[in-house]
Parts: C-alpha cells; sequence; structure tokens
C-alpha cells in the first residue's frame, strides 16, 4: 500500500492501481465513459480528467484511466480548469453522438453543457430497415445534416400503423399512444391511423392500411386466407375450424393431414 492524498485528504491505496479505479472505490465520483477495467484503457472520452502532483513536479491535468497509483501522488477531482476541460470533452462527444442519453446522461450529473436534447435514438437503422426490407412501406428514412444524422418520416402517408418499428426499436425511440394509433419518433408523427375491428370478437386489432397491405401482398398467393379481417387469435381459431370442416376433401388431395 501507498499514502495518497484525494482532495487534501490522506488515503492507502495499492500501488499502481489505476487511478480512476480508486477514486470508484473510494466513492468519489468521476465522469467517465470509455474505461473498463478488463481493458487497456483508450482515454478517448477525455472525460475522466483531475489534476495530479507528484513528488517534485508541478501540478498538471491529466486522465485518471491512464494514471497508475504511486507513492505521495496528490489528486484534485474538481476546479475551474477541470470542468472547463470535461465541458470541452462532452462538446466533442457531442458532435459524434448529439443526441445520445448516455452522454446527456452524465453531462447532467457532472453539471457540464449539453445543449441538445436527447431523443433516445441510437441511430442502429432498424426501423428503416424493417420497414423497407420486410413490410415494404418505406415510411422512414435516415437522413443527414451536417455532423447530425436522424431517422424521420419519409413521405406522408406512407405509414401503413403495423408497429414492427415500434417493437423492433431497442431503446423505445419510436413509440405508440391510443386507439387512434399514432406513431411517432422525437416529436415528428410518422403515421396516424384508426383501428378496425375483429369481425368475431369485436376487438380492436389492426389498421385499415395495414389489411390493405396485407391484402395487396397476398393477392397472387396460391392460398390466400381470409382471416387478415380477424384477429390473430380468431384468425387462428378460424383457421383451425375450416381445416377440420374440409380435412375429407383435404385428404383426397394431400393426403391425410394432421388437425390440432
Amino acid at each position: 500500500m501507498v499514502h495518497i492524498k484525494i482532495n487534501g485528504i490522506d488515503h492507502e491505496a495499492e500501488e499502481d492501481h489505476r487511478l480512476l479505479l480508486v477514486l470508484r472505490e473510494k466513492g468519489i465520483r468521476v465522469p467517465s465513459l470509455c474505461f473498463h477495467h478488463a481493458l487497456t484503457p483508450a482515454a478517448s472520452c477525455k472525460l475522466c480528467v483531475v489534476e495530479v502532483k507528484e513528488t517534485d513536479k508541478p501540478p498538471r491535468t491529466r486522465l485518471s484511466c491512464a494514471i497508475k497509483i504511486k507513492e505521495g501522488l496528490e489528486v484534485t477531482t474538481e476546479s475551474a480548469m477541470i470542468h472547463q476541460m470535461r465541458n470541452t470533452a462532452i462538446g466533442n462527444l457531442l458532435k459524434q453522438a448529439p443526441h445520445s442519453e448516455a452522454i446527456h446522461k452524465i453531462g447532467s450529473e457532472f453539471g457540464l453543457t449539453t445543449g441538445s436534447i436527447p431523443d433516445g435514438c441510437i441511430r442502429c437503422r432498424l426501423c428503416v430497415r424493417v420497414c423497407s426490407e420486410i413490410i415494404g412501406a418505406k415510411a422512414l428514412k435516415f437522413v443527414r445534416e451536417g455532423a447530425r444524422s436522424y431517422v424521420t418520416p419519409s413521405e406522408q402517408g406512407s405509414c401503413i400503423g403495423c408497429l414492427t418499428c415500434t417493437n423492433l426499436c431497442p431503446t423505445g425511440a419510436i413509440h405508440y399512444q391510443g386507439n387512434i394509433r399514432t406513431i411517432s419518433i422525437r416529436d415528428e408523427v410518422v403515421g396516424k391511423h384508426t383501428l378496425e375491428r375483429c369481425r368475431i370478437c369485436g376487438r380492436l386489432f389492426a389498421t385499415s392500411k395495414f389489411l390493405e397491405h396485407v391484402k395487396l401482398r397476398e393477392e397472387n398467393h396460391p392460398e390466400e386466407k381470409e382471416t387478415h379481417i380477424h384477429c390473430p387469435t380468431c384468425a387462428k381459431l378460424y383457421y383451425r375450424k375450416n381445416m377440420r370442416i374440409n380435412a375429407p376433401k383435404l385428404a383426397k388431395t394431400y393426403g391425410n393431414l394432421p388437425i390440432k
């Protein structure tokens, strides 16, 4: 063990341990985003800056993730210069990810200037891709404005209200509400839809545009079903009932079919 000072208070610590880990162990809060104890420090986020003074050397600012503990080290974790450097660091991070919730959260915790408001979107493009590649509605698009990028609605009225994007979104940035199904990202409305009732149970279950979309996609299918006018539960029951009724006829054509 060696003796160090942190913010004027004497402490003991393991020699050669990373300063950031020692600060965490002692409950002294220092912002950090890119550090993990199992990896070599990358020192890329620049948020964990502190002021250190080694024996017979003038004080200077260093990144606490990159410093190893040694005898006589004196550490200051808060000062006007440190705050200014952390503000600069968080500004550089926000240029790359202006709406990252993690960056805004750490800025709020440490009183740093963040400017733009987080929107929850992590720019994974899953919503854009599934809407285009699987659903085929192409209701969302990815656009760039200078150094920033956004998911935004594409042509007005192209959303069919299927909710695939909201179910796939890993952060909940795309969300919906109400019996008048309103799908939004940030403060932009992607689509607004009334819901149709199931012909059997009467439950609201799907939008008119979605049902029409399914019908168009199935029009050339040799075994088009009529169950798209029913909710998933009733459709399943309806299908099983018809299979039982038509089993003798189907058996002549396809052989014996197991009906569950």
